[in-house]
């Protein structure tokens, strides 16, 4: 498997070396979420807009045939066919601030994880939610290491499982923190954004 996807491999480390981790931007009015759902291998994905306090701005919705079964670090093969192309029927890239991806960022082995590759692509501000540990180690302080640097945060809400946010593109780590910090209403694990565009894919899939 290695060998047949070395080409994914070197493309994440060279975009790796051009993932901008400070804040980029001077607003945060509008929000985007991301997020998809499968069945057989058909991708259904689904994009929302809202605003600072918590409106819905935007909808928009996709099915979208995947080219790559799931492989462990390589989750950008799978779904970022699905997530570019959704994103393009928002009416235009400046309809939102910052994207909320869930995925990894750079707290990936090769530092570049879904939400890195996207916010790469589309040259807009991201940040990685995820919701399994890829790699490293959090510290008593929740602040995770890889490799002896400090790549994402884990937030755990009591009854609830955590939530591991790092760097996607064009954004700093603190800033990361607050942003998804803000958008999570009380009770939920989930920001607001990511939950909606998950329950929307959900349904999209429920309904076919």
């Amino acid at each position: 498997m290695k060998k047949h996807y070395s080409w994914a491999f070197a493309l994440q480390k060279e975009i790796s070396e051009k993932i901008i981790t400070r804040d980029m931007f001077h607003k945060v009015e509008n929000i985007c979420g991301i997020d998809v759902s499968y069945k057989d291998n058909i991708a259904y994905c689904s994009a929302v807009i809202i605003n600072s306090t918590f409106d819905l701005m935007a909808s928009v919705n996709l099915k979208y045939k995947v080219e790559y079964p799931y492989i462990r670090g390589l989750l950008f093969l799978r779904e970022s066919g699905p997530l570019l192309n959704t994103l393009r029927l928002l009416r235009n890239e400046s309809d939102f601030d910052i994207l909320l991806i869930d995925g990894h960022g750079i707290m990936h082995p090769r530092k570049c994880g879904l939400a890195s590759y996207v916010g790469y692509s589309i040259d807009k501000p991201t940040i990685g939610v995820a919701k399994n540990l890829l790699c490293g180690s959090p510290r008593r302080d929740h602040f995770i290491e890889y490799d002896g640097t400090v790549l994402g945060y884990v937030i755990k809400k009591e009854g609830k499982k955590p939530i591991y946010i790092s760097i996607g593109h064009k954004t700093s780590l603190n800033k990361s923190i607050q942003i998804v910090q803000k958008l999570t209403k009380n009770g939920e694990r989930i920001p607001e954004p990511l939950r909606i565009a998950d329950t929307n894919s959900k349904n999209l899939l429920n309904f076919t």
